[in-house]
């Protein structure tokens, strides 16, 4: 290094205290395999922490080496290989939650947000964030089943219009049968007579938590925590269609199609759809 920024070689080494011939030695080297490999894999892993908006740690970037590149790489190689090249994912976040005090709907969920089939239970809640011409909020139905949004909503206030809004595209899109249950919590909107109606003449049946317990509605609060940190956290927002259009490509793009999730094998949403839908046995 001394010696590269126009010191003698004869000096650098003696402030290093090592030989001369054994500086020229380690100079001509050739670089062994396992370093070339090293500097190869650095390389794929920033490609990739790039591609996925800076998002991933050392576990999703493993699984896209892995699975979705076919590389053969150890989980602690990865580890390694970033810390030492400062390549870091995003941390989680915990966002704030109002607290509801009335009790309108039964929990009948209890927490248990595991199925085996689409369109058996959806989640649903509101995000709000902040841009200079004032805030903006977002509704998403989600799927448990796949983790994946079914349905969303984007608005400049919270009312029932915005939550109805997402359930009808949920509704749509998916066609549930009827006795699906929608998760939600106590807000004035999930219990808003327009709300009710959309989710009745569908056949949904309607589930809320306790109040004021973030756990009774575990996998969407999971879900804007990540979005969180993601997305709305990350740069601050001019106007209320920039940060619409970013939360739509973030929710149709890259959180259904692009992002590997830990509770489907690290397979993205609609991965995971068509690789249950193919195991499927045939009647």
């Amino acid at each position: 290094m001394m010696a590269s920024e126009g010191h003698s070689v004869q000096a650098s080494c003696r402030v290093l205290d090592v030989s001369e011939s054994g500086f020229y030695e380690w100079r001509g080297r050739v670089p062994s395999a396992r370093s070339v490999r090293h500097v190869w894999l650095t390389e794929q892993i920033l490609q990739i922490h790039t591609t996925f908006r800076g998002v991933y740690g050392a576990r999703r970037i493993h699984a896209e080496l892995t699975l979705g590149q076919q590389i053969k790489v150890g989980h602690g190689s990865v580890e390694y290989l970033m810390r030492a090249a400062g390549i870091k994912g995003l941390p989680g976040n915990q966002r704030p939650k109002q607290v509801h005090q009335t009790p309108t709907a039964t929990d009948l969920v209890d927490r248990k947000f595991s199925r085996t089939e689409p369109n058996k239970l959806w989640v649903t809640d509101i995000t709000e964030h902040p841009t200079r011409e004032g805030k903006i909020y977002c509704a998403v139905v989600l799927d448990v089943f796949s983790r994946r949004v079914v349905g969303w909503s984007i608005d400049s206030s919270q009312t029932s219009t915005l939550v109805t809004n997402a359930l009808s595209m949920a509704i749509g899109n998916r066609k549930p049968a009827a006795g699906a249950v929608i998760h939600s919590d106590h807000g004035v909107q999930f219990t808003s007579w327009a709300f009710t109606r959309r989710a009745r003449e569908s056949g949904l049946v309607a589930s809320m938590g306790s109040i004021g317990d973030c756990y009774d509605n575990a996998v969407i609060e999971s879900f804007w925590g990540r979005v969180q940190t993601e997305l709305l956290d990350r740069r601050k927002w001019r106007t209320r269609l920039e940060l619409a259009t970013a939360l739509f490509e973030y929710l149709e793009i890259f959180h259904n199609r692009q992002r590997r999730h830990s509770a489907l094998g690290m397979l993205t949403p609609v991965q995971y759809e068509i690789v249950q839908a193919s195991e499927q046995p045939v009647a």
